[in-house]
């Protein structure tokens, strides 16, 4: 049996009293204890749980100091730059700290990017969706690609192109040396023909 929610649960409850089951016999249908049922009986929404708060970390008071740190990097030269390495190597050096190389590597990993949006230097969270019509659109490339033509190594030409809506596929290679052959890329592999049989 699905485990229902606590929502589901109080509608049993109140169900069940409605139909005349004692408070005590409630109790012992749903295992649940008389504070529940009291509280399914008061309302039909559950009260949301309480958020924890943030346990303190040994980090607590070094998170300035390594604010400080990335906020000088921002106009520093790229090579200038703190790694994690050497903020928790200042740390433990200048300041005598416990912490361990983990906890300050995840503190910078999610501290460095707010920083620069801070700064007004982050990207800009945006979103484009992307709707292409039929027909509409294509992405063409050009390439050349190395196939074998009664045994020997030939490079070709590859004109590929890739419709946007369907995302289908077209390979066109063409022999670059006199133009004689082509080939069509199929599920088992390239089908090579005579140039006025692929046209």
């Amino acid at each position: 049996m699905a485990r229902q929610s606590k929502t589901e649960l109080y509608a049993a409850i109140r169900r069940d009293v409605r139909d005349g089951l004692s408070i005590r016999a409630v109790m012992r249908k749903h295992g649940v204890s008389h504070p529940t049922v009291r509280q399914a009986l008061e309302s039909a929404w559950p009260k949301p749980r309480k958020k924890m708060e943030p346990r303190a970390s040994l980090l607590d008071p070094f998170k300035p100091v390594i604010d400080a740190m990335l906020r000088a990097d921002l106009n520093a030269p790229r090579k200038q730059r703190h790694t994690v390495k050497r903020i928790f190597d200042r740390l433990v050096d200048e300041h005598d700290t416990q912490v361990s190389y983990g906890i300050v590597r995840r503190y910078v990993a999610e501290r460095r990017p707010q920083i620069r949006v801070e700064a007004g230097r982050g990207p800009v969270e945006a979103f484009i969706s992307q709707t292409h019509r039929p027909g509409d659109e294509a992405e063409v490339d050009f390439g050349d690609v190395t196939v074998r033509i009664r045994g020997q190594q030939v490079t070709c030409y590859l004109f590929s192109l890739r419709l946007s809506y369907s995302g289908k596929a077209v390979h066109r290679p063409i022999d670059r040396t006199n133009g004689q052959f082509c080939a069509d890329r199929r599920r088992g592999g390239w089908v090579v023909r005579h140039a006025s049989a692929c046209c």
